[in-house]
């Protein structure tokens, strides 16, 4: 049986918009250590099923909204329904009822707890005030007298994610069944949601055919920014309270959910280049890609989600490499070496990709930033199925590469940028905010 939205839920849904989201920081999500208590993760479940519904709701309603018949695009209308089927999902899922003793104990304040130490967010250095900021309606949060939780999440814009409830007692096995079932919630969301990136891409290139445009406007641009930004947030919040629950996997006393507390750079830098040296191979037949070489001090560690950065060396050094190739030709028997050099500051990890790609022209720099902006004379054709996880387009062709890798970056406090010399080279920094303790963009 397939879902249909109803008018009841959409107008909860638009209730639900007229809240701001609350900030998480990268320490504060650590705080939970490498075994929290059924009770402090019931905590957080609670604010979880609080905060998520908002930032599903907020995407809902922009989705609705777009402008220039974008919202028509049947890709688009697919990917709205997504989103309002997961805040359904989460706002009707019931909640265990508890007796007034363990309510108590529930937020009574854990004195061996150092949250106060921890717990405070500062402002996210490489984002401007609003700039991912979706603002619906009269944004003060009076709405239409929908969804019976709305007074408790007026207060969760104070309220901490992380709350330690941990009193050394058992605690009543009807928490413990919530939070499994919370967590199995999540896991069908995150499924649900795997191939979204790839649906709004094919969203834009309906659009785009509709209306016969070669390229997107900064409004669009901007929603895109916004969107995939949420979504980054989104997903950090299920996959790390998925993570969390799941006591099988922790094999690792490193690891706080997906959040590794020594996530060493060189092992990382080292895997995304035998990685994109691997794709290069495949895509143009050669014997042998491009040699990088990594300048990097062995011991550099610091408190990240190993995923992201992964990700972003990928999709930094997959590009390089294909510039080198199609600037040198694929018949060249020994090809430039790319160099890969990390370097460790007080507030910031900054890793150098260096190619002598041929470089990108002073007027196409702006572009390189815009989504389906592709060097690629054929966009090969887009499947939202063809991968079931975070977006990994081929060698090249979608242009979503270098704009999701800058949100990946600013998402915890980092930056991307690039510098480069047409007819020689290019070089991308990548910046990675080591200090933890920046909230995320508000969307």
């Amino acid at each position: 049986m397939s879902w249909k939205r109803s008018e009841k839920l959409m107008d909860n849904i638009k209730h639900y918009s007229n809240f701001p989201a609350t900030g998480v920081s990268l320490r504060q999500m650590v705080q939970f250590g490498e075994k929290p208590s059924t009770g402090t993760l019931f905590r957080a479940s609670q604010f979880l099923s609080e905060e998520l519904p908002i930032r599903l709701a907020h995407r809902v309603q922009e989705l609705q909204e777009l402008p220039d018949g974008l919202n028509e695009m049947p890709s688009i209308g697919r990917v709205r329904d997504w989103y309002a089927q997961s805040f359904e999902d989460i706002v009707t899922l019931p909640r265990p009822n508890l007796s007034a003793e363990v309510k108590e104990r529930l937020l009574r304040p854990n004195k061996r707890s150092k949250d106060n130490i921890l717990s405070k967010a500062t402002r996210n250095p490489s984002i401007a005030a609003d700039q991912y900021q979706y603002q619906n309606g009269n944004g003060n949060g009076q709405g239409n007298g929908n969804g019976s939780n709305i007074s408790r999440q007026v207060k969760s814009a104070s309220r901490r994610y992380y709350v330690a409830a941990d009193d050394g007692q058992e605690w009543p096995p009807e928490l413990a069944a919530y939070n499994k079932t919370f967590a199995e919630t999540l896991e069908k969301i995150k499924r649900r949601h795997d191939s979204v990136v790839t649906t709004v891409a094919q969203g834009i290139l309906e659009w785009k055919r509709k209306k016969q445009r070669m390229q997107i406007d900064h409004n669009i641009q901007a929603f895109l920014d916004r969107f995939y930004m949420s979504r980054i947030g989104i997903r950090m919040l299920i996959g790390q309270h998925i993570a969390l629950t799941d006591q099988r996997q922790r094999g690792d006393p490193n690891y706080v959910g997906i959040i590794c507390t020594k996530t060493n750079v060189r092992e990382l830098a080292q895997e995304a280049i035998e990685n994109a040296r691997f794709v290069c191979e495949d895509h143009y037949g050669l014997f042998d890609a491009p040699k990088v070489q990594l300048v990097c001090n062995p011991d550099i560690s610091f408190m990240y989600v190993p995923g992201h950065l992964s990700h972003m060396l990928f999709e930094t050094l997959k590009n390089s490499l294909r510039a080198v190739v199609e600037r040198h030709g694929q018949d060249k028997d020994e090809f430039p070496v790319t160099k890969v050099i990390v370097a460790e500051g007080k507030e910031d990890i900054t890793i150098k990709v260096s190619d002598e790609g041929g470089g990108i022209p002073r007027s196409a720099i702006p572009l390189v930033w815009t989504y389906m902006y592709t060097t690629v004379d054929q966009t090969p054709s887009l499947d939202p199925d063809f991968n079931k996880s975070d977006f990994k387009a081929p060698m090249a062709g979608f242009g979503y590469g270098l704009p999701i890798s800058r949100l990946y970056a600013r998402y915890f406090g980092g930056d991307l940028k690039l510098i480069s010399m047409e007819g020689y080279g290019t070089d991308v920094y990548l910046h990675l905010n080591r200090l933890s303790s920046s909230s995320e963009p508000l969307q």
